[in-house]
């Protein structure tokens, strides 16, 4: 799952153009105007709007990401380096006046359109989050945000935030903080050593920055990739290449043979390609796996600087390619929030439809282009560096302002009192579906934090534990002990069963883990992208703890929809299905066999979208919200079916969920669901008595 890719940097300075022939047959590296780095522009973009559309064949598409930052690397490098050696020194007020005229107005633009279409098109939910987004996508630390999120990078629809791949460009911006830093130091040295040779030590400073980042890449890949894939660490060394080839002297590299030149670009081109088309959402990335776009992609700019006249630099170089290497930075900007607005609007949109939208996006980012990039990088009354800086702040003030705007106009609901919020008790009445409401308990936007007490004392065990602490509640001297066993469905019961055992006097063991199966099989993590060897460590401390605890009753809880793994792949299929059912009841058994009674909770009903995000939206009309039980079920029953081949009582939340086969989403001015296919804590209080009444009379 590979998501948002950087944005692409200009691959000239306007002022560095040359009008020879020959400065773009043989253009040393960052000398002059390169076509072919403008025509690898296109390729990159060309390969994130293809993946971005969903077409099949480009399935490893978000490797325009690493080729643009070569781009970035090698061009940034060059222009610092060179601005060292002519003048010796380097205007830091003038390398950012220049990168803000750069890019900071087309930004401004685009958070303006996101602001405007979040608020026509999204829930008021949906607005609040956008609003964080916009405020860290100007601030430049989105990518920071979206990894400590473990965002879903591959996600479409109201999952995805129409302002996430400004992550790249946030990578970007912090690059331009750092290189220029690196430089002037690396320059003040050598004139403290008497004047030694800029280039060779800067060069050992980018290989040592280079080796370490990569290798934290692939030892951050393995562990968690979703934070790998955003962090500024883990791609540093992608930049340091490009930098890397801009040191080599322009003489070194006409020194190649016109026959190795060649062969590098076309060598380049075919590792891209091969990322490109042979890479999937499966790959570990970015890790070892980035090498292959990254060499790719400094090949093309080495061989480039060699010679313009191979095959590679030419169809590069040809006008088409050149014209989207041009506008590639718009049209990256414009094409994401394209994508992510068209799939909120339309949920079921199609593959065809999604290209058309991409292609679509080229108008906007045209206008840009035209209208906002290139007066503002080429004006004259802006050329002067405080005007520039100043023209920066306005635009990253004006975009943190767009994020707080968004934010406070979101309207709110008055929270229900207690008396209002019956919840289940409203089914007493009727099981007609609640079809508006004036109050709401929890209110939409915290709807997700509404969670119990075990989420928030560390109970909760979170995904890197290992070892089953627990927590204990209710009379924690009674003699009879209940477990509650599982993962965050199995959690969610937790705020019912907290009261009920302080009523019946049981000692309450919680032992529930994040997003970890209590069936004795190795699952596949959405957020590392690997085996969840976590979680085998864990339920097995848990079964453990459980045995030595001498628990009388153990309540298990579960997600069925997990995805099984065997020899590294996932399973899918009857194959998964089989293997989800067979280690649910291996576990079932195993704690009966250490003498506890099991009782199992079925899964419940998953609706088909957020539920607070919907209720936001029409607390006039909440039927829209509402779901079928049927659809609601559309996984496989793996948890029951294993209790029933064991001979373990199933106690069922469906028709509590769901009376007369509809799951409404709210019930008794309460709203049911949050994070997903997760109970809130307020609406499972208010089935404390129904789950009373479903567990064993006497215990022990």
């Amino acid at each position: 799952m590979h998501g948002q890719q950087a944005p692409a940097l200009e691959a000239h300075d306007p002022t560095e153009r040359r009008s020879q022939p020959d400065a773009q047959r043989a253009a040393g590296p960052g000398r002059g105007f390169r076509p072919d780095v403008e025509g690898l522009r296109a390729v990159a973009v060309g390969v994130v709007l293809l993946y971005h559309a969903g077409v099949p064949l480009i399935s490893g598409g978000y490797v325009g990401v690493d080729v643009f930052f070569v781009i970035s690397g090698f061009l940034i490098t060059g222009l610092l380096v060179r601005e060292l050696e002519r003048s010796g020194r380097i205007s830091l007020t003038g390398f950012y006046a220049r990168r803000a005229r750069r890019l900071l107005p087309s930004t401004a633009v685009v958070l303006a359109a996101v602001a405007l279409l979040a608020w026509l098109l999204m829930s008021p939910v949906e607005r609040k989050t956008v609003a964080k987004d916009l405020a860290a996508a100007a601030l430049y630390v989105v990518n920071w945000q979206q990894a400590s999120l473990a965002v879903d990078y591959s996600a479409l629809g109201a999952e995805a935030s129409p302002v996430q791949h400004f992550w790249s460009l946030a990578v970007e911006e912090q690059f331009y903080l750092v290189w220029p830093l690196l430089i002037i130091a690396i320059g003040w040295w050598c004139t403290r050593r008497g004047g030694k040779a800029v280039r060779p030590r800067l060069a050992v400073a980018l290989g040592a920055i280079a080796v370490a980042s990569f290798a934290y890449s692939v030892h951050l890949t393995e562990q968690e990739a979703g934070a790998a894939y955003f962090s500024t660490f883990t791609r540093g060394w992608e930049l340091a290449v490009g930098g890397l080839v801009a040191l080599v002297p322009a003489d070194a590299w006409r020194r190649l043979p016109g026959r190795l030149a060649g062969g590098l670009a076309l060598a380049g081109l075919a590792a891209i390609a091969v990322a490109a088309f042979g890479f999937s959402d499966e790959t570990p990335f970015p890790g070892s796996a980035a090498a292959l776009p990254v060499l790719g992609a400094a090949a093309i700019i080495a061989a480039g600087a060699a010679a313009q006249d191979t095959a590679g630099a030419k169809l590069l170089g040809t006008a088409p390619m050149r014209y989207v290497g041009r506008i590639s930075y718009s049209w990256y900007l414009w094409h994401w929030p394209a994508v992510a607005f068209a799939t909120v609007k339309w949920p079921g949109i199609t593959t065809a439809q999604l290209s058309v939208v991409v292609a679509a996006s080229w108008v906007p980012a045209a206008l840009t282009h035209k209208l906002v990039e290139n007066p503002v990088r080429v004006s004259r009354a802006l050329a002067p560096v405080g005007r520039g800086l100043v023209l920066g702040l306005a635009c990253t003030a004006a975009g943190a302002l767009l994020g707080w705007l968004t934010w406070a106009t979101v309207p709110t609901m008055k929270l229900a009192d207690p008396s209002q919020a019956v919840g289940a008790a409203a089914l007493q009445d009727s099981t007609k579906v609640q079809e508006s409401a004036s109050v709401l308990s929890p209110l939409p936007e915290d709807a997700d934090a509404d969670e119990g007490a075990v989420y928030g004392n560390g109970c909760h065990a979170g995904q890197r534990d290992t070892e089953a602490e627990g927590c204990v509640y209710g009379d924690k001297k009674s003699d009879t002990t209940v477990a509650l066993f599982g993962d965050s469905h199995a959690a969610q019961f937790s705020p019912a069963l907290i009261t009920i055992a302080e009523e019946r006097g049981w000692r309450l063991l919680v032992l529930t883990k994040s997003a970890c199966t209590p069936a004795k099989v190795t699952i596949y993590n959405r957020q590392y992208e690997r085996d969840y060897t976590e979680c085998d460590d864990w339920r097995a401390s848990a079964v453990e703890r459980i045995a030595a605890e001498k628990a009388d009753l153990v309540l298990v809880g579960n997600r069925d929809d997990q995805a099984a793994m065997r020899g590294g792949d996932k399973l899918d299929g009857d194959d998964n299905t089989a293997a989800l059912r067979d280690g649910m009841a291996a576990t079932l058994r195993e704690l009966k066999e250490n003498g506890a009674d099991v009782t199992a909770f079925a899964d419940i009903p998953y609706p088909p979208q957020d539920i607070p995000s919907c209720v936001s939206g029409a607390t006039d009309r909440l039927t829209d919200c509402a779901f079928p039980l049927r659809e609601g079920l559309d996984y496989e029953q793996v948890t029951t079916e294993a209790a029933k081949r064991t001979g373990v009582d199933v106690i069922d939340l469906g028709p509590e969920l769901c009376p007369d086969g509809t799951c409404p989403a709210v019930i008794g001015n309460v709203i049911v669901y949050r994070a997903g296919e997760h109970i809130t804590e307020t609406y499972m209080q208010t089935l404390t008595g129904w789950l009373d009444d479903q567990l064993p009379e006497s215990v022990g």
